[in-house]
C-alpha cells in the first residue's frame, strides 16, 4: 500500500500526504510537493526520494537542519515509525496508511458511581498541557529518538486510527465504542469506559464501557475519581486499595480492581467527561499500567473531544429540531403535552368531546382552557360547525346579554338593526363562555334558563328562539367560594360541572416545558420568518426552572420576545425575559459564602472589562464573552449601574 507523510503538529496539522514514486519536496516554497508556511523553514528544506523499494532523506542545505527521531540527519533512509522536525512541524513517515477499525459499540455494562473514596500506593497525576503529545516537534522528535523500544511511534499510530476511526462516526454510541475498542488495544486494562456529562453539567448523565473478557456485568468507578478528573487533571492510580461501599461490592470481591487510568475529555475550554480504564487482580498479572499509558489516555482524551462535541452536538439539534417538528405539527391548536397530568387530561377531553354535555373547564389564567374548549370541538361530531367565544368578563351587563342574546331594533339607545348573538350565530356547533365566574347574577338566570331549555329571548325581542348549541364554560374563579359569598347562583354551578375538568398550571408538569417552548419558537418563528434551531441546555434549564405564575400564555410570550430579541440560531439565557433569569439565579442568594463570593467575583471581572473597555459595554461583552444584552441584565441584577458611573 502506498507510503504517507502525516503531520502531527504545526500549520498542517492533521493532514496527510500520499508519497508517490516521485517523493515529495518539503519547503516554504509553494512549488514544494509539501508547502510548510513557517520563518524556520528554509524554502527548500528536505525531500524524500525513492531508492531501493524504501525513501531517503536528503537535506538540501537548510539552515536549521532536519530531525528524524531526534537527531539532525543530512541522508538517512527511512523506517516505518519515523518522526521528521523541521521548525513547529513534527511529520510521521509510515510505510502503509492507519487503517479504520470496526466502529459499532458492542453492548456496553452499566457503569456506577460510588460515593466510597479509594487508597493507593502509588498515583500520578498529569495536566493534558503537560502531556508528552502536547509538547513542541522537536521535543517530541527527540523524545522518540531516545524510545529504543519504539513504543513512541506505535503509540503515535495507535492515535491515528483513533482519530481516523472517530472521523467516521456518527453517532456518540458508535464514537464511543470505536474509541474504547483502540484504548483497549492500546492500554493493557481488562475494562474501559467513557463517562459523559450533560452538557457541560458537573454530573455524570451517559455511560459507555467495554470489557475485554467480553462481560457484560456492572461496574463501580469511584465519585472520588470522577470529581477529580473532571476538574482538569488526568490520573494514574497503582496498588489500589479500595474503600467504602466499593470495597464491599459483591461483583468486585472476585477480582479487585489493581490499577485505574482517568483523563479528561474536554472542548474548547468545557469538560465533555472523561476517559476511564482498570486492571483487574490476575494470576498470572497482566502488563501493568504506567505514566506511558497515562500520557496515550490523556491524548486521546484530547483527541476524541472535537469529534465527540460535534457528534454530540449534532444528536442535539437532531433533538431540537423534532421538537421543533412536532410544535409545527401540533398546528394552533390541540393540548401539547407528554407528561402523565396531560395524557389523562388529553384522554377526558376526547371522552367529553364525544358527547354532547356542558363541560366546565378550571385552572389558573394562561393555562389553555381555550385551547381545551376548542379541542373538545374539534375533537366532538361538531367540528365542522361554528366554535363561538364570548368572554364574559370583557363586557357590562347589558352589553354582554346583547352579545350573547342578541338584540332587535330600537330595543335601546343605539340599537339600530337587529343583532344576531353569539348564542344564536353558534347554532349547530359549540359556545365557548370565558370567564363564566365574572357573569353578572340577573345574567346568570337567564344564561340557567337557556341551559335548561336551550331557547333565549333576544334584548327587546318578543318570540323565543330555540338553537342546537354545546356550551363549554371556563373560569379561574373559586365558584364554590362565590356560592358561598353569594355572587354566583349554586344551581348554575350545578347545571355547568357537568362534565368539570381542571387544567393543571405549568409549575406542576414541568416535564411539558421544552416540547411547549419548542412549539412555540416553531409557530413564532415561521410566522416572523426567523428560522431558530432550538434552545441552548442552560435557557431550557431556566425555563423549567420557573414558576411561570402566567402559565403556558406566559410561556409563549417569554419565547416570542427571545426569538425577536436573540441574535443566534439558539435562544440562549440572555434573550429570555429578566424575571426568568432572576428566578434562574434565586438559589445562587440562598447558599451562603460561597455564592456572596461568586456575586462579588462577577462584580469585579464586569468592572475591570468595563474600565478596560473605556466604558464602550459592547466592548466589554466582548472581553467577558457575553452579549451585550445580558451584560446590561448582570449590571442592573448586581446593582452595579452607579459603580461604574462612578468609575467612570
Amino acid at each position: 500500500m502506498q507510503p504517507t507523510l502525516t503531520v502531527l503538529s504545526g500549520p498542517l496539522s492533521g493532514h496527510l500526504f500520499p508519497l508517490g514514486p516521485e517523493g515529495i519536496q518539503v519547503g516554504r516554497l509553494v512549488e514544494n510537493g509539501l508547502q510548510v508556511c513557517d520563518p524556520a523553514v528554509s524554502r527548500c528544506h528536505f525531500a524524500l526520494e525513492q531508492e531501493n523499494g524504501g525513501f531517503l532523506l536528503r537535506d538540501l542545505g537548510s539552515r536549521r537542519g532536519t530531525f528524524v527521531n531526534g537527531q539532525p540527519v543530512r541522508e538517512r533512509l527511512l523506517e516505518s515509525g519515523d518522526l521528521i522536525a523541521v521548525g513547529d512541524t513534527l511529520l510521521l513517515f509510515q510505510l502503509r496508511p492507519v487503517g479504520s477499525p470496526r466502529a459499532e459499540p458492542r453492548a456496553e455494562p452499566r457503569v456506577h458511581l460510588d460515593d466510597g473514596d479509594f487508597v493507593a500506593r502509588t498515583t500520578v497525576q498529569l495536566a493534558p498541557r503537560d502531556s508528552l503529545w502536547a509538547r513542541p516537534g522537536k521535543e517530541l522528535a527527540a523524545r522518540a529518538g531516545a524510545d529504543a523500544s519504539g513504543r513512541i511511534a506505535r503509540d503515535f499510530q495507535t492515535l491515528l486510527r483513533i482519530a481516523t476511526a472517530l472521523q467516521s462516526a456518527r453517532s456518540t454510541a458508535g464514537l464511543a465504542g470505536a474509541l474504547l475498542e483502540l484504548i483497549l488495544s492500546a492500554i493493557p486494562g481488562d475494562r474501559a469506559a467513557l463517562l459523559l456529562t450533560d452538557r457541560g453539567a458537573p454530573e455524570i448523565a451517559d455511560a459507555f464501557a467495554l470489557d475485554r473478557r467480553g462481560g457484560t456485568d456492572s461496574f463501580q468507578v469511584s465519585r472520588t475519581v470522577v470529581r477529580q478528573v473532571l476538574d482538569g487533571t488526568a490520573l494514574l492510580a497503582g496498588d489500589v486499595l479500595l474503600s467504602g461501599d466499593l470495597a464491599s461490592a459483591e461483583s468486585l470481591k472476585a477480582s479487585r480492581v489493581r490499577a485505574l487510568l482517568a483523563a479528561p475529555v474536554s472542548h474548547l475550554g468545557r469538560g465533555l467527561g472523561l476517559l476511564y480504564v482498570d486492571a483487574l487482580t490476575q494470576e498470572p498479572p497482566g502488563a501493568p499500567l504506567d505514566e506511558s499509558h497515562l500520557e496515550i489516555l490523556t491524548a486521546l482524551g484530547g483527541i476524541a473531544a472535537g469529534a465527540l462535541a460535534g457528534v454530540r452536538q449534532m444528536e442535539w439539534l437532531d433533538e431540537e429540531n423534532r421538537r421543533l417538528a412536532e410544535g409545527l405539527s401540533a398546528g394552533a391548536g390541540g393540548m401539547v403535552g407528554e407528561s402523565p397530568r396531560m395524557r389523562e387530561i388529553q384522554r377526558l377531553l376526547r371522552r367529553a368531546a364525544a358527547s354532547d354535555s356542558t363541560v366546565l373547564l378550571r385552572g389558573e389564567s394562561g393555562t389553555g382552557k381555550e385551547v381545551a374548549a376548542r379541542t373538545v370541538h374539534q375533537e366532538s361530531p361538531r367540528a365542522g360547525r361554528p366554535f363561538v367565544v364570548i368572554n364574559c368578563a370583557t363586557l357590562s351587563e347589558n352589553l354582554l346579554e346583547s352579545e350573547l342574546f342578541g338584540h332587535e331594533k330600537g330595543a335601546f339607545t343605539g340599537a339600530v338593526a337587529r343583532k344576531i348573538g353569539k348564542a344564536e350565530a353558534a347554532d349547530g356547533g359549540t359556545l365557548f363562555l370565558d370567564e363564566i365566574g365574572e357573569l353578572p347574577l340577573p345574567l346568570q338566570a337567564k344564561l340557567l334558563r337557556f341551559l335548561q331549555e336551550r331557547e333565549f329571548d333576544r334584548v327587546g325581542g318578543t318570540r323565543p328562539i330555540r338553537v342546537d348549541v354545546r356550551m363549554v364554560a371556563a373560569t379561574n374563579r373559586d365558584l364554590e367560594k362565590a356560592i358561598r359569598e353569594g355572587t354566583f347562583r349554586e344551581d348554575l354551578f350545578y347545571r355547568l360541572s357537568v362534565i368539570p375538568l381542571h387544567l393543571p398550571p405549568l409549575r406542576e408538569r414541568r416535564e411539558d416545558i421544552p416540547l411547549l417552548a419548542s412549539r412555540f419558537a416553531a409557530l413564532t418563528s415561521q410566522r416572523l420568518g426567523r428560522p431558530v434551531a432550538g434552545f441552548t441546555p442552560e435557557a431550557r434549564a431556566c425555563l423549567q426552572g420557573y414558576d411561570w405564575p402566567g402559565n403556558v400564555r406566559e410561556l409563549a410570550n417569554a419565547v416570542e420576545r427571545a426569538i425577536v430579541m436573540g441574535e443566534g440560531d439558539l435562544v440562549r439565557p440572555e434573550d429570555l425575559p429578566e424575571t426568568v433569569l432572576e428566578a434562574c439565579a434565586l438559589p445562587e442568594l440562598t447558599l451562603g459564602r460561597y455564592h456572596e463570593t461568586l456575586h462579588e467575583t462577577k462584580k469585579r471581572l464586569i468592572r475591570a472589562a468595563v474600565l478596560e473597555a473605556g466604558a464602550n459595554m459592547t466592548r466589554a461583552a466582548e472581553l467577558l464573552g457575553l452579549q451585550p444584552t445580558y451584560l446590561h441584565r448582570l449590571i442592573n441584577k448586581l446593582d452595579l449601574r452607579a459603580d461604574l458611573r462612578d468609575d467612570g
